[in-house]
């Protein structure tokens, strides 16, 4: 597993839990406002964290944490992804998974073994819109089948959208509705440009009024709960 940074402790990340965050290089996506260039684009890498350095600093903070977030990057994309949840499993820790849908194998296979505890999948636009926000062709396919799988079978879980103004406007969250309809939850997210993985990229923010209406497009597709952040 390619790891690029650790964070050792957050309250905010992984619902309900106090947890560390594990960055994940290489991502199969291109989005020009992802704010992790350094995850996303190789020629960014650092020298990888060696995995035996992560479960000694697990093993010290048992007790203390109890959570582990997978996020990136694009976690599905590491091969032995399954391996590492399940010794992270084994050491009594919870498992949160920040993925982009793409894989969803890779999800159906973590569920099946009770290794994940959350999924928090980003839900980039409407299908027809994903080659264009993504930077990269996309199977859409693959897409709907793991919002199908995590609505079915995650026992806890999100679906989110960084919005983009330019991007973004009433007709895509209507079709963003309609992609995750009778999803529990789903969050609306606010960008920040400060580094981005299109050098320079930058679009003005949507008021507060245009997201709240965001959110009530998205509420009128039976989801439970829609929220700003």
């Amino acid at each position: 597993m390619r790891i690029g940074a650790i964070d050792k402790f957050t309250l905010i990340d992984f619902p309900n839990r106090t947890a560390a965050i594990i960055f994940t290089q290489g991502c199969n996506f291109r989005c020009p406002f992802c704010h992790n260039p350094e995850l996303v684009l190789p020629e960014k890498f650092e020298t990888p964290i060696a995995l035996e350095e992560v479960f000694a600093f697990l093993d010290k903070r048992k007790g203390l944490l109890e959570g582990v977030e997978f996020t990136g990057g694009e976690p599905t994309l590491q091969s032995d992804l399954i391996t590492v949840m399940e010794k992270i499993k084994q050491k009594g820790f919870q498992i949160k998974l920040d993925t982009n849908g793409t894989n969803p194998a890779v999800l159906k296979g973590a569920l099946q073994k009770k290794l994940v505890d959350y999924i928090a999948m980003d839900i980039k636009s409407s299908l027809e819109k994903y080659n264009e926000i993504a930077g990269v062709s996309v199977d859409t396919e693959k897409i709907k089948e793991s919002i199908e799988i995590i609505k079915k079978h995650a026992p806890e879980y999100e679906f989110r959208t960084t919005v983009i103004n330019g991007f973004h406007d009433k007709k895509e969250m209507e079709e963003i509705g309609k992609l995750i309809s009778g999803a529990k939850q789903y969050f609306i997210q606010v960008p920040h440009f400060d580094k981005t993985v299109k050098e320079g990229f930058s679009a003005p923010p949507f008021n507060r009024e245009t997201l709240e209406e965001f959110c009530s497009i998205i509420k009128s597709y039976n989801i439970e709960n829609c929220k700003i952040r």
